[in-house]
């Protein structure tokens, strides 16, 4: 309850106001178009680079991107002692950059600031034939290629911001550490968890701020600032079905297709069991308040009781909201067959599950067993990852952003949110240290849910106003303690 207490007096603050806003420049005086201001401009011409340097998890490179961004860091005057280039393979460096604090008696650990420079593939066929996913493109007011959004906004924004302060002479209390990272897109050798087996001292913090989070839009008006506190846990599941096989003109009854297609449907079928937890609890609580009447009087009875059969209709009905409230199994691959005259031998599929912190991989590929019902199609856990808790709202971190919300686009909610996908804040919340997923950039889930996808983009208003969102909150979180 210690999450629904403090959101409701955070909401209670940024509802009447309180005197935290500073109304003198709002986020309609941060940005205007035709009018980049030259940190504006900074910022532009490094998300550019970033975007246009392919560090797709397969076919990129990642340290490319990782040695222009430490180059940036020099350049904006990070000493060259402050600022690391390293990973597991040659491909796949990471960059850490520390901006040093006063230092002294009882200063409090650093803040981290996180995000990951390495990409989903994507080919230039699958956009539209105006696009190319590694060209960054201005269009109709907003920014496109592949990373726009995920997470090349984020990490060309920390980097700008460096040089703003600088410029300005700002020296944080704390220290400040910037790490942009490899592999988060589900590669083979994930950038933080290297760093913090094989190099702690350089991304030790006292908190994180990282992605998963962001402002909802709703017909371009902003509706609420999300803060990511937990996610879901990523698991993939193998259906295998084998058979001894033949020759195609003697057809056999036990088709390994026929099998496997057979299992899929029924795991395409499957709902799991809709739980709440602290974190959507609250999100469903306040959110109810904003949707449309329908949606939220069935978001207010699902609260009030998660059984309720006609409101989880309703709710589910929406995609976002279904994948928030229950863990998800979903058909990504196939493979089988050896020729096209021959019966196949071995058939396989894998079936990526997006797990609710309070259940297992074992729980969950159990219940696929069952549902599938035939013993004939191996239900093998392929890869898992663990649970990790949700990070408390700290109330240090959450008043500085219902502050800064407030300051640039007026009172609204600040709402607490389980990612449906994964980031790598999972690494730290494991070892016990808070990661939020803020960042002020907003975005309407409707038309702009992009990423991993085609055309992902993001608006250029939103850009620069999540730029001076996470400029101001970058100060106010190393200035002062962030007490837990």
């Amino acid at each position: 309850m210690r999450h629904v207490r403090l959101l409701a007096a955070l909401m209670a603050a940024s509802l009447t106001g309180a005197g935290t806003a500073l109304a003198a420049q709002p986020a309609s005086a941060v940005f205007k178009a035709g009018q980049l201001t030259p940190h504006q401009q900074l910022a532009r011409e490094i998300y550019k680079e970033l975007v246009e340097i392919n560090t797709g998890v397969e076919t990129g490179n990642i340290t490319t991107a990782a040695r222009a961004m430490a180059a940036r860091f020099k350049a904006a005057g990070v000493p060259e002692a402050d600022i690391f280039v390293g990973g597991p393979q040659p491909a796949k460096h990471n960059v850490v950059a520390r901006i040093r604090g006063k230092g002294g008696a009882g200063t409090p650990k650093p803040l981290l600031l996180l995000a990951h420079i390495d990409v989903v593939e994507a080919l230039k066929a699958d956009w539209s034939p105006d696009l190319d996913p590694f060209v960054f493109t201005e269009k109709d007011g907003y920014y496109y290629g592949r990373g726009t959004a995920d997470d090349k906004a984020m990490a060309s924004i920390f980097v700008a911001n460096v040089f703003r302060m600088k410029q300005e002479g700002f020296v944080p209390d704390r220290d400040i550490i910037i790490a942009l990272t490899a592999d988060e897109e589900s590669g083979p050798f994930n950038g933080v968890d290297w760093l913090l087996k094989n190099h702690r001292a350089l991304v030790d913090a006292a908190v994180v701020i990282n992605e998963g989070g962001g402002g909802t839009l709703r017909n371009g008006t902003p509706l609420f600032n999300g803060v990511q506190a937990a996610e879901k846990i990523t698991t993939n599941i193998t259906l295998r079905v084998t058979n001894a096989g033949g020759h195609s003109s003697v057809p056999r009854r036990d088709n390994a297709i026929t099998s496997l297609a057979d299992a899929l449907a029924k795991v395409g079928r499957h709902q799991f069991t809709v739980k709440l937890n602290e974190v959507t609890r609250a999100f469903f609580t306040e959110t109810a308040k904003l949707e449309t009447p329908a949606m939220g009087k069935a978001m207010a009875a699902l609260v009030a009781n998660p059984a309720d059969v006609a409101a989880i209709a309703t709710v589910t009905a929406d995609p976002r909201y279904n994948a928030m409230l229950r863990t998800t199994c979903v058909a990504t691959e196939l493979k089988g067959g050896h020729a096209t005259n021959a019966l196949p031998q071995l058939d396989e599929a894998n079936v990526n599950c997006r797990i609710l912190p309070s259940e297992t991989a074992t729980e969950v590929r159990d219940a696929l067993a069952v549902t599938i019902g035939d013993t004939t199609v191996q239900v093998l856990i392929r890869s898992q990852r663990p649970s990790t808790p949700a990070s408390a709202l700290l109330p240090d971190v959450m008043q500085h952003v219902t502050r800064i919300t407030a300051e640039l686009w007026g009172a609204m909610p600040i709402i607490p949110t389980m990612s449906t996908g994964a980031t790598d804040s999972r690494f730290f919340r494991a070892l016990g240290v808070p990661a939020f997923g803020v960042s002020g950039l907003f975005s309407d889930p409707t038309v702009d849910a992009r990423a991993h996808g085609r055309d992902e983009r993001m608006a250029v208003k939103s850009y620069y106003e999540g730029q001076e969102f996470l400029y101001r909150l970058t100060k106010a979180l190393s200035t002062t303690p962030v007490r837990q």
